[in-house]
């Protein structure tokens, strides 16, 4: 079995590893899995759009009430006081987080299907003019 000849400086390498650095499957995948979207104009309904940051907020929402529940009993003269005012704020802040999120990534969603509108707009603008 021959082994290929290396140069002095090391950078001559096999033709395994030249296949491997000139693929460039996993980026056009990436790329093609982003601009899918662009590609195709089925129009999606508003749940479609809208339904990860509803469920966030409503879990937000849920976990938040759970909270002011939880911190309500530990003012009540109950056993468990300990647990009741650790756990409580806790779930005070998990929720009011969750909820914050979900209520600020709304209108994130909202600009960037007006900058898709207006990327789509450009690019049949673009594709008119110069596809003559």
């Amino acid at each position: 079995m021959e082994i290929p000849p290396k140069s002095p400086d090391g950078s001559e390498k096999s033709p395994q590893s030249k296949e491997l650095l000139t693929s460039n499957t996993a980026s056009t995948l990436c790329i093609s899995s982003r601009s899918e979207s662009v590609w195709t104009s089925a129009s999606r309904s508003k749940w479609d759009i809208y339904h990860k940051p509803v469920i966030v907020v409503s879990v937000g929402a849920a976990v938040f009430l759970f909270g002011i529940v939880i911190t309500s009993l530990s003012c009540i003269q109950i056993k468990n006081n300990d647990v009741y005012k650790m756990c409580g704020p806790a779930f005070l802040s998990l929720g009011l987080m969750l909820l914050v999120c979900g209520l600020v990534w709304i209108p994130i969603i909202r600009k960037k299907q007006k900058q898709r509108q207006k990327s789509q707009f450009l690019q049949t603008l673009r594709s008119f003019f110069f596809n003559r």
